[in-house]
C-alpha cells in the first residue's frame, strides 16, 4: 500500500548575523543597533525564493527584529506564510527563570502581533533551549495561549539538547492540547543524528539530509522539521574577526552554496507551515513521560 507524500515543516529562524549564539560572547547587545542590519534584505530574498518555488513556511521571528521591520512582518503574512515567535532578543530559555521568560514571551508576541495584525500561536526557543532544566517553560507558553512550540532538539550537543525527549510531537502538559514538535533527528546504529537544518545542513553533504528526511517520511511516516536562518544565504555578511575559531567555522562554512542547496531540498520534498504540521500531528502526539 503506497502512502501519500508526507508534508514536512519548513521554517526560518529570523535573526540577524550579529544575534546568533555563536557570537554572543564577542558582540554586545547594546551595539546591535549600530551594526549593519542585513536581515530584511535576506528575508526578502527568501520570500522571493519561496514564491518562485510555490512553498509556504513559518518565520520564527525575534521581537527585536519585528520592532524594527514592521513592513517585513506584514509582507511575510500577506504572502501566506506563518509568523511565529522566536523570543525577544535570542536569550536562551535556560538563562531565565519562569517570570522573566513569561515577560520575554509577552513582549515579543505583542510586537509581532502589532506589526503583522495576526495572532501569534507558535514559538521556537532560541538555540532550541527548552530542555530538562526548563519544564516550567511550557506552563508559561500555555498561559499565554501558544498552540505549539518547536523548541526541542532531542539530541546531545555542546550548546543544547534534550536527549531524553521524544523524537516526534508530544504533549508536554498532559491536560493541555499544546504540542511540542521537536526538530528532526534520524537514526543510525541506534543513535540519534541531528538532521533538521542549520549548520548541519550547510556542512554535511546534501545526500545526508535527503537520506534523513526520507527515513523520517518513509519509515516513520512522520513529517520532518527543517530550519535555517536568513544570514545563512548571505556570504557577503560582515566577518567577526575576534570570534572563536570554532564559532567562525560553524557560522561561515558553505554560505555561498546554501541557497542552491535549499532549492534542491525544497524541490525534493513536500513542505508546509508549522501550524499546519501541528494540526496534523495532534492526533499522533504522545504525552511527555514524567
Amino acid at each position: 500500500m503506497s502512502h501519500a507524500p508526507v508534508v514536512n515543516g519548513l521554517s526560518v529562524d529570523v535573526e540577524d548575523w550579529f544575534q546568533v549564539g555563536a557570537f554572543e560572547g564577542v558582540i554586545d547587545k547594546l551595539d546591535w543597533d549600530s551594526l549593519d542590519s542585513r536581515v530584511e534584505n535576506n528575508c526578502l530574498a527568501i520570500l522571493d525564493m519561496f514564491a518562485r518555488l510555490d512553498v509556504k513556511a513559518t518565520f520564527f521571528t525575534l521581537g527585536w527584529v519585528a520592532q524594527r521591520h514592521g513592513p517585513l512582518m506584514r509582507r511575510i503574512v500577506e504572502q501566506g506564510h506563518e509568523l511565529a515567535s522566536h523570543g525577544w532578543d535570542h536569550a536562551r530559555v535556560f538563562t531565565m527563570d519562569q517570570q522573566l521568560f513569561a515577560r520575554d514571551l509577552e513582549r515579543s508576541r505583542k510586537v509581532l502581533e502589532d506589526a503583522s495584525g495576526v495572532r501569534i500561536t507558535g514559538y521556537r526557543a532560541p538555540s532550541f533551549s527548552i530542555d530538562h532544566r526548563t519544564p516550567w517553560a511550557y506552563m508559561a507558553l500555555h498561559e499565554q495561549g501558544f498552540e505549539y512550540s518547536s523548541s526541542v532538539a532531542p539530541i546531545v550537543h555542546d550548546h543544547y539538547g534534550w536527549r531524553e525527549a521524544p523524537r516526534f510531537a508530544f504533549r508536554p502538559l498532559p491536560w493541555s492540547r499544546m504540542l511540542e514538535i521537536p526538530v528532526t533527528t534520524a537514526l543510525f546504529a541506534g543513535k540519534r543524528l541531528a538532521a533538521g537544518g542549520g549548520g548541519f545542513f550547510r556542512v554535511l553533504p546534501y545526500a545526508f539530509s535527503r537520506w534523513a528526511i526520507r527515513q523520517v517520511n518513509r519509515q516513520e511516516h512522520r513529517p520532518a522539521v527543517f530550519y535555517f536562518h536568513p544570514w545563512e544565504i548571505d556570504p557577503r555578511q560582515p566577518r567577526v574577526a575576534n570570534a572563536p575559531i570554532k564559532s567562525k567555522l560553524r557560522h561561515y562554512t558553505n554560505l555561498a552554496g546554501m541557497a542552491d542547496k535549499l532549492e534542491q531540498l525544497i524541490g525534493d520534498f513536500e513542505w508546509g507551515r508549522m501550524d499546519m504540521i501541528a494540526t496534523r500531528e495532534a492526533s499522533q502526539a504522545t504525552e511527555l513521560a514524567a
